[in-house]
């Protein structure tokens, strides 16, 4: 079931998307930047796992309405910074490091079907928004599947990446 959203909370959209943009117009380090990112998508899983959490019960429409918006923009946002800046940089800075460039390509598969993921994801919380029917069970799985993606994304990332930013 579907809830309207009270008018008292601030959108979602407000709080997780661009943070990672502004970082990088003030210049800061690829490092702060994407652990900036990363602390964003994560508030956004958290969110997700709400909603997961809370099915098949009651669910705010608004917040479904603001993630859906909100989702497809940052992870593709992330994962240009990712593809764009940070991982050349990171190829640039450690040439002799095969393995690196290994890792790098597979993350950069793994964004792809994240954004696929994403989308999908967007698309189910705009009909939930709609106060469409929906399997309970089945937008559950969707969720969990890709929050715990994001979570082991993100981990292997800082795992691996942060040491080497460090240096």
């Amino acid at each position: 079931m579907v809830r309207q959203a009270k008018d008292d909370r601030p959108p979602l959209s407000q709080h997780r998307t661009g943070g990672w943009q502004l970082c990088r117009t003030r210049n800061e380090s690829p490092a702060k930047v994407i652990e900036q990112a990363h602390s964003e998508i994560l508030q956004l899983c958290a969110a997700l796992e709400e909603i997961a959490d809370s099915l098949p019960g009651t669910v705010d429409a608004g917040i479904c309405e603001d993630i859906a918006v909100t989702i497809v923009p940052l992870i593709s946002g992330v994962h240009r910074f990712e593809e764009t800046i940070l991982y050349p940089w990171l190829e640039q800075r450690y040439p002799e490091r095969h393995s690196l460039h290994e890792s790098l390509r597979r993350l950069k598969g793994e964004h792809l079907e994240d954004e696929g993921y994403a989308e999908e994801i967007s698309e189910t919380l705009i009909r939930m928004s709609g106060h469409q029917r929906l399997q309970p069970e089945t937008v559950g799985y969707m969720l969990r599947g890709f929050f715990e993606g994001m979570r082991r994304h993100i981990g292997t990332e800082r795992e691996y990446l942060y040491e080497l930013l460090e240096n």
